[in-house]
């Protein structure tokens, strides 16, 4: 089974390459994020005329989730992430494919920090170590995969020396996400890549980043054991980035044995 994750940034803006992808990589399961899209204008008819089923928690404007399969229709299981009610953000959906638990996530950017969008990213991710604690040892395989807006290493961007402010590898957000590492999740990509530098997922806009290839790693497929003892590969479709009116993200993906 192949599973990937792209941070589509405006699934309507960008439905031309989403379909372009999936005919050509033809995943089995996709989580999207940044949706910028609610519920009614969420492109369900093109995306099922692609072979694809989808369950999807839009949001006006910004956020929004989904997950698309072409296993059968996605068991919805959560469309939040648990530990506070009031949170009324789009940023979780999981659902069950073909025995695969997959939660599909886009956490909070938090820039400009300090301040209150960094509070509420530590806050979220702290609401996911919890919950990602209850879906450690499940006896099926589980994935949570996404935009995680956290740079976990040096090893993980180009070039950090203008980045040193940003909410994406300041030293909180780098160690909430090594505590999800430490608990037992792996992080799929790096396993593929152990020892040469990871592929990109991300290039921004600006300063020609991604003619210079300035990009950095931001969107990860974490693993619980059982998922992880079935990892045979993982990359980046890095090419999708360079296609006209991409996303500033390209496409990861990981294989499991099932």
């Amino acid at each position: 089974m192949r599973i990937a994750t792209f941070n589509i940034n405006g699934v309507n803006t960008r439905l031309p390459n989403l379909l372009s992808w999936l005919k050509d990589a033809q995943p089995d399961v996709v989580c999207l994020q940044e949706l910028k899209a609610t519920d009614t204008q969420f492109p369900a008819a093109a995306i099922r005329d692609a072979g694809y089923e989808a369950v999807w928690k839009g949001e006006h404007r910004w956020n929004g989730v989904a997950i698309l399969s072409r296993q059968g229709p996605p068991v919805v299981t959560r469309r939040a992430l648990p530990g506070d009610p009031r949170d009324a953000q789009s940023r979780y959906i999981e659902a069950a494919v073909n025995g695969v638990l997959i939660g599909c996530l886009y956490l909070p950017n938090g820039n400009p920090q300090p301040g209150p969008k960094f509070a509420y990213k530590l806050a979220w991710m702290e609401r996911l170590i919890a919950h990602a604690a209850t879906l450690l040892d499940t006896d099926a395989p589980v994935v949570l995969a996404g935009d995680f807006n956290v740079v976990p290493t040096e090893a993980d961007i180009y070039n950090s020396r203008s980045w040193k402010k940003n909410a994406l590898l300041q030293p909180e957000s780098r160690a909430a996400f090594a505590r999800l590492l430490d608990a037992g999740w792996s992080d799929a990509v790096r396993e593929r890549f152990p020892d040469d530098p990871p592929p990109w997922t991300f290039w921004q806009y600006f300063r020609q980043a991604w003619e210079r290839d300035a990009g950095m790693r931001i969107d990860h497929l974490l693993l619980n054991p059982n998922a992880a003892a079935r990892l045979t590969d993982a990359g980046v479709d890095k090419s999708v980035r360079g296609e006209e009116k991409a996303s500033d993200h390209a496409p990861t993906w990981i294989e499991l044995s099932l």
